[in-house]
């Protein structure tokens, strides 16, 4: 909801809440820069008196530059600026920071967006929004159990990690492709963890048959690198680290560097403005996906929100699945590989398991 639309609200925030959560992962989430072991979040929650709005940001080192730590020192600022303000010029606030600190600046657009009633956070009706499966395994004799379990829960797309030893990983990707057998869709993530050669000799040791698509093998801002590896690639490639914005996308699009643009509600700087990402990837010929997998309930519930209107492959906002704790009272059903949400707005949370999780925590009530 664009910034002239909340104006016309007339609401005011007479009430902000910060809470940095820290929640531990069932089981380390492994990436090229890292193994994860907890997801550090930002909840931002905005209120009128009657109504909240509510925001997330899960930062990532080594996805972004922001930390947790710089993330809660730029919310103390923004949330003393805008207590006792209107919601227009909380939002307003939050777009300015979006440049240097996007996911601190989407965690109070989103919750200014739901405070303003956004149409796309409300479900008239229940629906079902496909999900991919990540394979964590890594040696023969682990990953194929792993495999059959995702299948026979319904899932027909299934993320591999790469990016992390180029000879193990092709090798991995080889024992991978040939258990699979066409029976799902591979992705594959390289996380930004090749140089240029190597991506180069990943993509000529790839057999295309059964790989939906290879995201993000070099480095975010090496996109010559990105340019060289589609030219030769024999599958599709997608952009994800690279993306931040509109500019991002018609740069990928004029330099031919991806087939697939990956897109991230916490990158976006709000609802409005992933839709119009999502929107801008296809009207320039290119395939949008979505989802984070490293987001908490609140951001994958409202990335789902958009994915039920916005898109036909499956989602990557399977980041709630991950935490051994979750933070609706209702936790989030997954049936047959798909994300069910229910009808209504968003889901109640659980105060006591939000009270458990929360590592620092500020309200500013204003005047």
């Amino acid at each position: 909801m664009a910034v002239d639309a909340i104006e016309s609200t007339g609401t005011m925030c007479t009430r902000i809440e910060l809470r940095m959560l820290r929640s531990p992962l069932g089981t380390p989430y492994k990436l090229s820069f890292g193994p994860v072991d907890a997801f550090d979040s930002l909840l931002v929650t905005i209120g009128d008196g009657e109504r909240t709005g509510i925001g997330e940001a899960t930062f990532l080192p080594g996805y972004s530059d922001e930390t947790a730590a710089a993330g809660w020192t730029r919310a103390l600022d923004l949330a003393g600026r805008m207590a006792g303000g209107s919601l227009q010029n909380a939002a307003s606030l939050a777009a300015s920071y979006h440049r240097d600190a996007a996911f601190t600046a989407t965690a109070f657009t989103t919750a200014c967006e739901m405070l303003a009633g956004h149409p796309l956070l409300t479900l008239a009706q229940p629906v079902s929004v496909p999900l991919l499966a990540i394979v964590n395994a890594s040696a023969p004799g682990e990953f194929e159990p792993e495999i059959e379990a995702h299948l026979a829960a319904g899932y027909r797309t299934l993320k591999v990690k790469v990016g992390f030893d180029l000879e193990a990983d092709i090798a991995r990707l080889r024992d991978i492709t040939k258990f699979v057998a066409g029976r799902a869709a591979l992705r594959l993530d390289g996380n930004q963890g090749y140089n240029w050669a190597e991506a180069l000799r990943f993509v000529n040791a790839l057999d295309p048959d059964g790989i939906e698509l290879l995201e993000q093998p070099c480095a975010a801002g090496d996109w010559e690198a990105a340019v060289a590896v589609a030219r030769i690639s024999p599958v599709p490639m997608m952009l994800d680290e690279s993306i931040f914005g509109i500019a991002d996308i018609e740069r990928a699009a004029a330099l031919d560097a991806a087939s697939y643009i990956k897109l991230k509600l916490m990158k976006a700087g709000g609802v409005d403005a992933l839709v119009a990402g999502l929107r801008r990837i296809r009207s320039l010929g290119m395939t949008p996906v979505l989802g984070n997998g490293v987001a908490a309930d609140i951001g994958c519930w409202m990335e789902a929100c958009v994915a039920a209107r916005e898109i036909d492959n499956a989602g990557e906002m399977n980041g709630f699945l991950k935490p051994r704790a979750g933070l609706f009272r209702n936790p989030q059903k997954v049936e047959a590989g798909a994300m069910i949400l229910p009808a209504g707005g968003m889901p109640a949370i659980d105060e006591a398991v939000l009270r458990l999780l929360t590592v620092r925590h500020q309200v500013f009530p204003g005047p």
